[in-house]
Parts: C-alpha cells; structure tokens; sequence
C-alpha cells in the first residue's frame, strides 16, 4: 500500500489521515486562508442576505479548511460528500445571499453537470489528484456554474408558470445527473479511483466498498433533496396555472 500510494502522488489536502488524526488535519494554506477572508470582507459588504452568504462563506471553510478537505483524500465517500457540499448547500446559500446574474439557469445547469461528470473521469481525478492548479480549475468549474445556476433559479426576475417550470426541470435535471453517476460508482464491480486504496484501508473500508458508498451519496443526500425542491417548483407552477 505504502509503495502505491507513493507512486500516485499526494493530493492538495495531503496525506490521508489515519482515523486518530482526522480532528488536527485542518488545512491551513495561508493563500487559501486570505482568499476565503477576502471574500468575507468583500461579500459582507455587497451581499443582498448576509446570513445566507455567511452560511454559503461557512460551507467553504467547511469543504477546504476543515478536517473533510483531509478526508476526501482518505476516502471517496468523503469526496462525494465534499461536492455535494459545494454544490448543494455551498453554491445554493451564496446564490440567495449574494447572486451571480445574467448567467442563464441552462447555461448555468450545463457547466455544473459537465463538471460533475468530468470529476468523476479517472483520468481527469487522476490529474486533480497530482497537481493543485488542475484540482483548484476543477474546484472552481464544479463551484461558480452552481452558484451562477442557483441565483438564476433563485433571482426574482420571470416568475411565469413558463420560467418556474424550465427551472424546475432543470433541478431536476441536475439531480438526474447526481443520481446517474451515483448508479455508476455504486454499480461498477472494480476501483475506479486508486487513490484511495491506502487511505481507505486506514479506515476499515475496502476501496471498492467505499466507492460504492459514495455511490450512495450521490443517490440519497444528493438526488432526494433536489427532487424534493423541483416537486415543490412544480407545484407552484400547477397553483399558478390553477389560479389562471
């Protein structure tokens, strides 16, 4: 184990923690501590909802600072966690506090699903894993479409049962593509990832156990509440029409 995990290289969160050192495995990158103090200053003073853009700011500081910014590089399971994260509580409270216009949810939809599904690409994870210029270009592919998507569903704008219902089923969309590449992870019969094979076995877990785990994740944390929210969209474009 020790001699592949070597010749893989070691990711920008570093090497993977051992279950009694998770908790002192804080990243502490001085460039990334001042670019997420920043953007504190910055976003606290143009934000629309300061609580919302404080609760999206903490979501980064939880992806990239905390111990899970470690983890993800122990487990995969901790790396389908990390996204959903970015996208799903991360990207969403940025965009009610703080949104990014004139992005279009289509556009906005298309980069964000692209990037899911090119993270999950052997190859492409492969060459995040052994350089940080490639890992922080994937980061920020993943994060600012779903920021720029989230604010246009969430923008006031075109509330039309005609809008409502393109954005609605674009949330869906969007969890269709979560819940497709969880099939993926949680169905393949080998490791796609070698990465994780030393860390996950510092954990108890098999690799492919752990794979399939993150499978999982996608599947339930990630679709259920994003169809969730697009059933609820779809309500009120049925109100909406109802009311006509």
């Amino acid at each position: 184990m020790d001699s592949e995990q070597a010749r893989i290289g070691t990711s920008y969160c570093g090497p993977p923690p051992e279950p009694g050192g998770l908790w002192s495995s804080w990243n502490l990158d001085p460039v990334l501590i001042a670019a997420l103090l920043l953007s504190l200053v910055w976003g606290l003073r143009h934000a629309e909802a300061r609580t919302l853009f404080l609760a999206g700011w903490t979501g980064l500081v939880l992806a990239f600072v905390s111990p899970l910014c470690a983890l993800t590089t122990a487990l995969f399971s901790a790396r389908a966690v990390h996204h959903l994260l970015l996208v799903g509580l991360a990207a969403p409270a940025l965009a009610a506090g703080l949104p990014l216009r004139r992005v279009p949810a289509a556009a906005g939809f298309a980069a964000t699903g692209l990037a899911l599904v090119i993270w999950h690409v052997p190859a492409a994870y492969s060459a995040a894993w052994n350089s940080a210029a490639v890992y922080w270009l994937m980061q920020a592919a993943l994060f600012v479409p779903a920021w720029a998507f989230w604010s246009a569903v969430f923008l006031p704008g075109d509330r039309s049962a005609e809008a409502l219902l393109v954005h609605a089923l674009l949330v869906g969309a969007l969890a269709g593509t979560m819940g497709l590449i969880g099939a993926v992870l949680a169905f393949s019969d080998r490791v796609l990832y070698p990465q994780h094979l030393a860390g996950s076995w510092a954990w108890g877990v098999e690799a492919l156990a752990d794979q399939q785990a993150a499978g999982l994740v996608m599947w339930v944390p990630g679709l259920v509440p994003l169809a969730l929210v697009a059933a609820l969209m779809l309500r009120r474009v049925w109100r909406q029409g109802a009311a006509a």
